[in-house]
């Protein structure tokens, strides 16, 4: 049995948020092959299913970078999280540097998730982090830490790696970004490459081979892992060059576009634009 391992923002969704019909006939022509296919995420589970392509194709969800795995039912496997004395040493950390800060938690994104702040401008996504109330956060009850997102402006991309250096060797932490602009922190068994071998190990299958699709920082983890790493075409150049092959952009069923090169599909390459095939 092959793993197919597909990140989602940048891979398998277009810059409208998408799957493509390509993309989705791909993903339905690799279940009839009798493939492994895995969505692998830094989303959080309430973002992936909000997708409808998503809520009617029965497949595994790894979310927030392998930390919680679903099975292809949506029933819970498994759930890595950082333990609120080291989050509230991190996030004062964070706090003190000065960047915006996401906590992703059992209850939900506070005071969002990532996917919900794409447009909004510097000024709004400002006013968003100085006005809410982190404090409000631990007054929950069996609250679960999964991960803290530290965001920054664009024009200041020099502040990600200051926050790395902050941070790092002091906390049993995975460090990885999914933007540029962005640091993820989860738990150090938080990670994409270890939640496939995990599901592997817990599923009891054997995975003759690993293929990971991914355009992020936090895609290099299923790198790690694979037999064959793909890089999207939208990839940073830094991403590209840690991958086996690079396809097309999400823009251009870069996904389906590899899937047709590395196994062959027939259905979903009849969808691929000419200038593709």
């Amino acid at each position: 049995m092959k793993c197919i391992s597909i990140d989602l923002d940048g891979t398998l969704l277009n810059s409208q948020q998408e799957i493509s019909d390509g993309n989705l006939k791909a993903l339905n022509e690799l279940k009839e092959q009798g493939h492994c296919v895995i969505l692998n995420t830094g989303r959080a589970f309430r973002d992936v299913i909000k997708l409808k392509a998503v809520q009617n194709i029965e497949i595994p969800i790894f979310c927030i970078n392998g930390s919680i795995l679903y099975s292809k039912k949506r029933e819970l496997l498994y759930e890595a999280t950082i333990p609120i004395s080291v989050y509230k040493r991190i996030f004062s950390i964070l706090n003190e540097m000065g960047v915006g800060i996401l906590v992703y938690t059992n209850y939900g994104g506070f005071p969002s998730t990532l996917p919900l702040l794409h447009d909004k401008s510097k000024e709004e996504l400002t006013m968003l982090f100085q006005e809410y109330n982190y404090d409000e956060i631990l007054i929950k009850d069996c609250l679960k830490i999964y991960k803290l997102i530290a965001l920054v402006p664009n024009d200041q991309l020099e502040k990600i790696e200051e926050v790395k250096t902050s941070l790092a060797n002091k906390f049993d932490i995975s460090m990885s970004s999914s933007f540029p602009n962005n640091l993820e922190i989860t738990s150090s068994d938080s990670h994409k490459g270890k939640a496939i071998l995990r599901y592997q190990q817990m599923m009891n299958l054997s995975f003759k081979e690993i293929i990971a699709i991914g355009d992020g920082g936090n895609d290099l983890g299923q790198f790690e892992v694979a037999t064959t790493s793909i890089a999207m075409g939208n990839a940073p150049l830094a991403i590209q060059k840690q991958a086996d092959f690079i396809t097309k952009t999400n823009d251009e069923d870069g996904f389906a576009y590899a899937m047709c090169e590395q196994l062959q599909l027939t259905t979903a390459k009849d969808t691929l634009p000419n200038k593709l095939k």
